[in-house]
């Protein structure tokens, strides 16, 4: 008759089911196949330019397009951490005993499991062979185990069973491994911020969602300064900048691309720059009618009048690409002009064409003759809490491995007895779970560092002990 399991057990079952650590692997590498070849992290536009609108609704709407972050993907991450975690617990506990036995006793068949055995013979007593033979295995293996019998005296010494748990030690590496992604995916962010000289800000721009981070601590960028090659491509760039708490000063640094600012756990990256609009700029206002000129610096966002009372003028700012007819001109000065009786206008004056605004046919163009030069720094800050677990997951991983596969469970044994033709035999054998070649090369250098003793026959007990 059936007995009927509690939940808790069959929950337990599921969770230590080899077939459940398949199948969840199968699909995290699926999922993460898919996430190779989408687009991760892109903006609508650009999903529907790539995949059209269909399919780019489909993207997104499953989370395709932050598969590393999306609940479902998080979700396999945890089965698989509970997965690993309850076999291991499940077989450790049934091989606990047998890596770290209470006690270490030898079965009554002795040699029966050695298949590589050497048979010595010596001219010394039992007793004198006995005293260097425990020797030369205690300096091999450690604590010896010791028992006398009718036929003689076996010597049993073992190391390395504790090898065993390498295998534990690189489960749980994965686990930690597996943890630290979710915990940086989970409490981690990444994100953007734009500084202009002398300005500073605590709010963050999240690269995935937009949403603004807040942080604990002001970033204020004093100075920028970058460099050009004769071909114009930028050749370094820095940005001086201070974290501050109130009025309190916690840190100031200059950090450049791949040498960033690491300040509890906020990692403050150098990743681009542009060019700030200018806090003021000097036009010539030329009036086409009279041909009258004016020269007038103007501070951003200031209003001037227009000859003859015909309007005014006001300088709104810049913008990085001024585009006309197709062509990008590079930063452009942004004005709005105001003439009685007609529309308000807005203009652009590429900083590159200073006489630009002629082709406009208005009363008044405006040129650009000097301006303010200033840059804006854009940083990328990330926080990643769970990097710790990362690497002591990846330190435990190498400890598991190199204890996995170079660190042997060796078992040696020596039975001392009485010989036939000699004093004394002495039958050798060990057994590893590592390379049963190198066992060999350990019984031999043994056998050569025994002295007095010489390869002997097989006696027929012996021969039914080694038939091969």
């Amino acid at each position: 008759m059936k007995t009927k399991q509690h939940f808790s057990d069959r929950v337990w079952q599921f969770f230590c089911s080899v077939k459940l650590t398949i199948y969840t692997l199968v699909l995290l590498t699926a999922a993460s196949i898919v996430g190779t070849l989408v687009l991760q992290e892109g903006s609508h536009a650009q999903y529907v330019s790539l995949y059209g609108k269909p399919m780019a609704r489909l993207i997104q709407s499953t989370g395709i397009d932050s598969i590393y972050r999306v609940w479902w993907f998080l979700g396999l991450l945890v089965i698989l951490c509970l997965n690993i975690i309850v076999c291991s617990v499940e077989r450790l506990s049934k091989t606990w005993k047998i890596i770290f036995p209470d006690r270490i006793s030898i079965s009554p068949d002795r040699l029966s499991w050695v298949k590589d055995k050497r048979f010595l013979d010596s001219e010394s007593t039992p007793e004198d062979l006995e005293t260097i033979c425990h020797a030369l295995l205690k300096k091999r293996t450690g604590k010896i185990i010791r028992i006398e019998d009718k036929d003689g005296i076996i010597l049993y010494g073992e190391k390395g069973r504790w090898s065993k748990m390498g295998v534990y030690v690189v489960h749980a590496s994965v686990v930690l491994l597996l943890l630290g992604a979710l915990i940086g995916a989970v409490f981690g962010f990444k994100g953007t911020m734009r500084l202009e000289e002398g300005k500073k800000s605590n709010m963050v721009k999240s690269m995935e969602s937009g949403a603004p981070i807040p942080l604990e601590f002001d970033i204020q960028c004093n100075r920028f300064a970058v460099s050009f090659y004769d071909t114009g491509a930028p050749k370094d760039y820095v940005s001086n900048i201070t974290l501050l708490k109130g009025d309190n000063i916690l840190e100031t640094r200059d950090i450049r691309v791949n040498h960033p600012l690491r300040f509890q756990g906020i990692n403050i990256f150098q990743s681009s720059y542009g060019e700030a609009p200018p806090s003021w700029a000097v036009f010539h206002i030329v009036d086409t009618k009279t041909g009258q000129t004016i020269t007038q610096k103007i501070t951003r966002g200031q209003s001037i009048s227009l000859p003859e009372d015909s309007g005014h003028f006001v300088f709104k700012g810049s913008i990085p690409n001024f585009r006309f007819m197709g062509r990008n001109l590079g930063q452009a000065l942004v004005g709005i002009v105001h003439n009685k009786g007609q529309k308000s206008r807005r203009i652009g004056l590429p900083t590159k064409f200073p006489s630009f605004d002629k082709m406009r046919k208005g009363r008044f163009a405006f040129h650009v003759k000097e301006f303010e030069q200033r840059y804006y720094t854009g940083l990328q800050v990330t926080k990643d809490p769970g990097v710790w677990y990362v690497y002591t997951g990846f330190i435990l991983m190498i400890l598991g491995c190199w204890v996995t596969f170079f660190i042997s469970f060796d078992r040696y044994v020596m039975e001392i007895r009485p010989g036939v033709s000699q004093k004394s035999r002495v039958i050798l054998g060990g057994k590893t779970n590592r390379n049963p070649g190198s066992m060999k090369i350990k019984l031999e250098k043994l056998t050569r560092q025994i002295p007095g003793t010489q390869p002997g026959p097989l006696a027929e007990t012996d021969k039914e002990e080694n038939p091969s």
